[in-house]
């Protein structure tokens, strides 16, 4: 019985697959035979049995296996040759059928037909035969008998589709089925293929599934097709044999039409498939792709395909099926289990595509990259370009271009990147190593969008991977650190401090890879070290862990060693790490929720581990009064970036107040004496009374006894036992004391606010007639006072300009006074102590990297005058970069010859009393303000301060914020938002190697984020919107009371240049606000809205919640509005560049376009006033800038143009010399170079933005095309001529370069349109060539001045111009045979001449006549032709060129 249940199961096996083992084969022989005595031989006298015997198979009862006694293939051959030969055939085969028929009618009989024979042979034969087959597949391979047995097959089969499967565990429909498998000849093929497909249509569904997949092993391939069709049609009825169907389909020959039919249908059905059947049905799709359909497909695929949805609703139903029923929770798992296979599963088929098929790979890029809209991206193209990204290694650059265009354009954020790996964790993780290679390359960029992306990528590949993942990010982040280049080392810092915060538990097992970095700080900055150490010390302090401590003691390993040394850069780094871990060992953590109960408040032993940490710092940087002004600094970095435990700042707070009064706090009744150089003065109080119970700063004493006495020895044994205190650390020490009183009260500063009034004691700082007199020595020492005194006073606002009572107000206003005289003084001083330089303000730097920019006020005044066009002083001056390229070409026709310069400095020099300094090359020595302090910006102009004493008035006083302090404000804002907000120069350090000086004193400011900082300037746009229009008013009654004339009275006075200044810095502060690149992040676009509505409200008041383009159009026109009183050129190109960059927020800026170009034209047609120190008070940069946003935004550009060359210039030229245009003022001859130059530039962009015609082009496009080109050739042609009168070198220069990329333009653009106008536009075309060919000419006249003069600036541009117009003879020729107009070009001689046009005679080109009269080309076409002439013109501009060539050569 066991014998007879497991034959059947091996049975099915071997019905399943054809080609089983013969490892299955075996066992089921020897079963067989085991059973074999007790069946018998079927025995009767039918036709079917005798001759089966006859041939070699004896038929056997019950369950035994027939016997085939000879080869499967001599049975066959014996049979046929049996029943060919029979007397009675062809009878002789219905009986044979008939008796077939007979035998199956018992089931077992039948049975034993479907199942494979056993072979009778020794076993040495069998183990090389090969696997018999049953009986009827060996009747079917008979050619005779084959239909016949078909349809027996087929009629039988309906007898068992709605049976049970046999109790022996055999399916015979399967087994029926099978039979018809791998046959070698199929004799009628067409009906066994209607026979197949009516036996689907009625059978089960399970059996249809069977009998689908078979088809392939069945059909042969002339029924691929018929068998195509219908199953596509099935395809559209039954759903559920999807998959069967498209695996069948995959396999089969289709035509291209066919497939791409069940294609479309297939992709129509994506949306609503389960997510079981999607890989089959990916992968049906993706192999069905061809080379000329792949973008198509793919492009419909990924908007069809969406993962999202599929995924998260099993997860879904997944976690609810937890909730209903805990018990389970093992299904639902399992569910989710399921879910994430299938996309493993649908993962792998899209790797195997587009691992091996390129065109898929490309082409899905490709889908990418088309995609434009941000909401059109979804998660599966990230995931997808990750995949081919590591698939794919030829792809790989095209990549990366696509992502970073996608990452500038606003399309991949943050939030797609984390639903991606939120959702493909899993698929993700396989690729992580292309993964951190994609980020690695990303952070090489030098675009802060694609450095934040690529950030991104390793944090998510932290988070979401696996242990292993997780060490080789922090591995490649490290590298990062170690590299030496700035960018990369902060956003790595920056990403490991996320980290830190998010998964700390992870972050400690990878914590000695960090600690690694430790030998790396030589080469880090002091905010990039702050970094380190807190990330260190958050792993090492935050928890207890044994594991930890190893950490703890490198860290203090390092800190005590850097302290311990004498070099100023080591103890930096000792000094901020040794604060910043004692602010996280010292951290408040009361108010922690996360933390277990009982680590709230600082144990005793933490606060002597923090106190004693401090102590030491202190007593290894008091011998220094940089490291100890570092050490200040930083303490009051800590206290006022953190919350410290109340211990510790209780600690602090007692120790700081008393060292500070004894350090540097005085009576003022004890007049300090000594052998002081300067009487000793108490200056810059604010109390009006006389008592003697005040306060003084003792300042200059301290100075002296540092400067002076340490110099020349004098210290005595009483004083040198006495410990000294730096006037250095001043401002520090305060600032560090005001932020502990601060903190400990809860900003409350009674406790200190005498030292926001009491005096100074310093010594008359007016220099007078003593200026002259003093000594190199003397001026330093005054210059240093002034400085410590400035950083005095600037701590003392940073301290005290949040208080809110008036008197405090008006002493912080009066405080901002003193400093902006301090200034004035400062300026006169350093500008007789040329070398001088200034004590230190900012100590996290080294001091090597802070020297002046300037050795000598009058170098300096020469080099900013030859440099920058004489701007004046950076308070009245500007910065601007233009982005224009233009503006870094022919600066050495702007700059002053060396003669000039001479006189320049001889000028100087004669007027060394009138020389200033620029204070803008000191700010490094200046205390950095506080963000807080703009708040002073709220008072206005004119404030009044009521000082109210119990409720009764007794004085009122009038303070006002004058325009010299709303300057000195502006300029800092202005300042902060450069650093901040306005993306540094692009620019790569060498390796290892400093960063430069561009954030030096901006220390406080780097530690808020730019979000923060634009964050409190848009706090700070209502008071600026006032004050820009107090000042607007201002410069509106001063044209009033002027009359409109420029020159008129007050316009030279000092309170009108403040005045211009401020309106200046205020459009600079707006316009660096709006173009930070940080509002096209989301989280910022609130931030956006608020500032716009700021700027909307102040011209009327509107509806809370308007749309982004209403405030966009409203902010327009009330910045607009201020073009009326722009008192400066530097003013109006701010404005223009802010409403550019409102404009460019805009999604219909159509209109607003031609108000900004209007406006720049009107600026254009301005008459300035002139500045002081200059001829015109325009520089060249700016007026460049200007004109390039009139000729961008105009509506006709060559209108534009042609009215200024065609108008503006002639007037120019019939003008005095010192005279400009009447109708464009700022044309001058001194700028008329930076004219032509955007002129020329302008004409060539537009035409090449021109699209070239084609011939299937309406009537009407030709026509306004060859109208533009006729235009755009006229002011080309206008342009070149002026070189005839303006020859100097500049402008040869942006002839010969520009007038070739036109000659280029003119080729690629125009010719085409050429070729199909010129038979129905003849005279158009005709004319158009002439003047062109006018214009050619005197280009090749250029190109033989220039060589002539031997300029190697102008030849360089020659041979790419003299091939160009090669090219174009070539191309007119060419456009003649294509209209039957060849005879119309002939070969002639021409000459080289000067742009006067007289002829060039060199004894080396007559020597070279002969030879160029071979080689030259020239049309010279009749007059009487008119076909000729248009041709004749453009040869002879080719000929030119060849000659020229020629003799250019020679004479070299």
């Amino acid at each position: 019985m066991v014998s007879k249940r497991r034959l059947p199961t091996s049975e099915d096996k071997e019905s399943l697959t054809e080609d089983a083992s013969k490892a299955r084969k075996q066992p089921l022989s020897k079963k067989t035979k085991k059973s074999h005595g007790h069946n018998e031989v079927e025995e009767n006298d039918s036709v079917f049995v005798k001759l089966l015997k006859t041939s070699g198979i004896t038929l056997k009862t019950g369950e035994s296996q027939n016997q085939l006694a000879v080869d499967q293939i001599i049975f066959q051959k014996k049979l046929f040759q049996t029943l060919r030969k029979h007397p009675s055939y062809p009878k002789v085969l219905e009986e044979f059928i008939s008796g077939l028929e007979s035998y199956i009618e018992d089931q077992d009989g039948f049975r034993n037909c479907l199942l494979s024979c056993e072979h009778l042979q020794d076993e040495e034969a069998s183990m090389g035969t090969s696997y018999c087959k049953s009986l009827i597949k060996l009747l079917l391979g008979i050619d005779i008998l084959q239909p016949a047995i078909i349809k027996i097959l087929f009629e039988k089969l309906p007898e068992f589709l709605f049976k049970n499967v046999n109790s022996d565990g055999l399916n015979m429909p399967r087994l029926i089925i099978n039979q018809l498998k791998w046959l070698d000849r199929v004799v009628d093929s067409k009906d066994l293929t209607t026979k197949i497909m009516q036996l689907i249509s009625i059978a089960p569904v399970y059996l249809q599934h069977d009998f689908v997949t078979s088809l392939p092993e069945i059909l042969g391939d002339s029924q691929h097709a018929d068998v195509g069709k219908e199953l596509s049609d099935l395809l559209t009825e039954n759903t559920l044999l999807t998959l069967p169907i498209l695996d069948v389909l995959s396999s089969l020959r289709l035509e291209p039409k066919l497939l791409t039919k069940i294609r479309q249908l297939v992709m129509g059905k994506l949306s609503s498939v389960m997510l079981d059947d999607l890989p089959m049905i990916i992968k049906f799709i993706l192999h069905s792709i061809t080379a000329t359909d792949a973008l198509e497909v793919i492009s419909e695929l990924r908007e069809n395909l969406d993962l999202q949805h599929c995924i998260l609703p099993s997860l879904l139903q997944a976690s609810q099926s937890k909730l209903k029923n805990k018990g389970q929770t093992s299904s639902s798992r399992n569910q989710e289990n399921s879910s994430q296979d299938c996309v493993i599963l649908l993962f792998d088929v899209i790797k195997s595509a587009v691992r091996y098929e390129k065109i898929i790979s490309e082409a899905w890029i490709k889908a990418i990259e088309n995609t434009t809209s941000v909401s059109e991206h979804k998660i599966l193209d990230l995931a997808m370009l990750f995949i081919i990204y590591s698939t794919n290694t030829q792809t790989k650059k095209y990549i990366e271009r696509v992502l970073r265009n996608k990452i500038r354009s606003g399309c991949f954020q943050e939030q797609l990147l984390q639903s991606t790996f939120h959702i493909h964790y899993l698929v993700l993780k396989d690729v992580c190593p292309s993964i951190l290679s994609l980020a690695q390359s990303l952070l090489h960029s030098l675009d802060q969008s694609i450095i934040l992306f690529g950030s991104l990528l390793y944090k998510y590949a932290f988070n979401f991977f696996d242990t292993y993942c997780q060490q080789e990010v922090i591995g490649a982040l490290v590298t990062h650190i170690c590299s030496g280049n700035e960018a990369e080392v902060d956003t790595a810092l920056d990403v490991l401090l996320e980290l830190v915060v998010l998964n700390p538990s992870a972050m400690r097992l990878n914590a000695v890879f960090v600690k690694g970095i430790l030998d790396y700080l030589d080469n880090m900055s002091p905010q990039q070290i702050r970094k380190l150490f807190y990330i260190l010390s958050t792993l090492a302090f935050s928890t207890q862990h044994e594991a930890s401590s190893h950490i703890q003691d490198d860290m203090h390993l390092v800190i005590r060693k850097q302290l311990s040394s004498t070099m100023f850069k080591y103890k930096l780094i000792g000094i901020i790490g040794a604060v910043t871990m004692a602010g996280i060992i010292a951290a408040d953590r009361s108010g922690s929720s996360s933390l277990t109960p009982g680590r709230g408040d600082l144990s005793s032993e933490q606060c002597t581990q923090v106190t004693s940490l401090l102590q030491l710092v202190h007593s290894c940087s008091e011998q220094s009064p940089q490291a100890s002004a570092l050490y200040y600094d930083e303490f009051a970095n800590l206290i006022q970036g953190r919350k410290l435990a109340p211990k510790v700042l209780e600690w602090a707070g007692q120790t700081i107040s008393d060292d500070f009064q004894d350090a540097f706090v005085v009576d003022i009744c004890v007049v300090p004496e000594g052998d002081y150089p300067f009487p000793v003065k108490a200056l810059y109080g604010l109390e009006d009374d006389d008592s003697c119970d005040g306060i003084a700063i003792n300042l200059l004493p301290l100075l002296f006894s540092q400067d002076f006495v340490k110099d020349e020895g004098r210290l005595t044994s009483q004083e040198s036992d006495q410990k000294l205190v730096s006037p250095l650390c001043l401002a520090p020490y305060f600032r560090l004391l005001r932020l502990c009183v601060d903190r400990q009260h809860n900003g409350n500063l009674e406790e200190i606010d005498g030292l926001l009034d009491c005096p100074i004691f310093l010594t008359d700082l007016e220099p007078g007639e003593r200026l002259e007199s003093m000594s190199v020595k003397e001026h330093s020492f005054i210059c240093s006072l002034i400085f410590l005194t400035l950083n005095w006073f600037r701590e003392v606002v940073n301290a005290f300009c949040r208080q809110t009572l008036p008197e405090m107000k008006v002493k912080v206003l009066t405080r901002l006074k003193h400093i902006v005289e301090l200034q004035q003084l400062l300026e006169k001083h350093l500008a007789v102590t040329p070398d001088y330089v200034p004590p230190l303000a900012n100590f996290d730097l080294e001091t090597s990297e802070v020297t002046p920019h300037t050795s000598t006020a009058v170098s300096a005044k020469i080099r900013i005058q030859g440099n920058l066009g004489g701007r004046k002083r950076k308070a009245d001056g500007s910065k601007i970069s233009s982005p224009d390229p233009l503006s870094k070409e022919d600066n050495s026709g702007c700059d002053p010859a060396p003669s000039d310069r001479s006189q320049l400095e001889k000028e100087f020099r004669g007027k060394e009393e009138k020389t200033s300094v620029s204070l803008q090359n000191y700010h490094a020595f200046f205390r950095e303000l506080d963000l807080e302090v703009f708040s002073i910006l709220h008072c206005g102009l004119v404030a009044k301060f009521i000082l109210d004493t119990e409720m009764h008035t007794e004085a009122t006083e009038v303070v006002q914020l004058q325009p010299p302090e709303l300057l000195f404000l502006l300029d800092d804002l202005a300042q902060k938002l450069e650093n901040m907000l306005t993306p540094s120069v692009t620019r790569r350090c060498p390796f290892l190697k400093s960063k430069g000086n561009r954030n030096i004193g901006f220390s406080h400011l780097h530690q808020r984020s730019a979000s923060e900082i634009a964050h409190s300037v848009v706090q700070l746009l209502s008071p600026m919107c006032n004050h820009l229009e107090n000042i607007h008013n201002y410069f509106q009654c001063l044209t009033a009371k002027n009359h409109g004339v420029v020159d008129g009275p007050g316009i030279k006075g000092q309170e009108y240049h403040i005045m211009s200044s401020c309106y200046q810095r205020l459009l600079q502060i707006l316009h660096g606000l709006f173009a930070w690149n940080g509002f096209f992040q989301p989280e910022n676009m609130n931030l956006l809205y608020s500032a716009l509505e700021v700027l909307s409200n102040r011209l009327k008041l509107g509806e809370p919640d308007q749309a982004l383009e209403e405030l966009l159009s409203q902010s327009f026109h009330y910045l607009q509005n201020f073009h009326l009183s722009v008192p400066s050129f530097q003013c109006a190109l701010y404005l223009l560049r802010l409403l550019m960059i409102i404009l460019e927020k805009s999604t219909a800026p159509t209109q607003n376009k031609g108000k900004l170009a209007s406006l720049a034209r009107q600026f254009l047609c301005r008459v300035w006033p002139s500045g002081e120190k200059e001829k015109s008070g325009i520089p060249n940069d700016q007026l460049q800038a200007l004109l390039s946003i009139y000729l961008e935004h105009t509506d006709g550009v060559l209108k534009a143009i042609e009215e200024i060359a065609g108008v503006g210039v002639p007037e120019l030229i019939n003008s005095p010399k010192e005279a400009s245009s009447s109708t464009f003022p700022t044309l001058t001859r001194h700028t008329f170079v930076i004219f032509f130059r955007v002129m020329m530039a302008e004409l060539e962009k537009s035409v090449k933005g021109l699209q070239a015609g084609t011939a299937t082009d309406s009537e009407q496009i030709h026509e306004e095309k060859l109208l533009y080109w006729n235009m755009a050739v006229r002011d080309f042609s206008i342009l070149i001529n002026l070189i005839k009168v303006f020859d100097s070198r500049p402008v040869l220069h942006v002839c010969l370069k520009y007038g070739c990329l036109f000659v280029e333009a003119f080729l690629k653009q125009c010719m085409p349109l050429l070729d199909f106008s010129f038979r129905k536009h003849r005279e158009d075309v005709l004319s158009l060539l002439e003047t062109f060919q006018l214009n050619t000419r005197l280009l090749h006249h250029l190109c033989g001045h220039s060589k002539i003069h031997q300029d190697t600036k102008l030849t360089k541009h020659v041979p790419l111009l003299k091939k160009t117009l090669e090219l174009l003879v070539c191309r007119v020729k060419a456009m003649l045979i294509l209209n039957n107009c060849r005879e119309a070009f002939w070969l002639g001689n021409l000459k080289n001449r000067d742009l006067q046009g007289e002829e060039i005679i060199s004894q080396n080109s007559q020597e070279s006549t002969a030879d160029e009269s071979e080689d030259d080309t020239s049309s010279q076409v009749s007059k009487s032709k008119g076909t000729e002439d248009g041709e004749e013109d453009e040869a002879s501009d080719g000929e030119k060129e060849q000659e020229s060539d020629e003799s250019d050569d020679d004479s070299d």
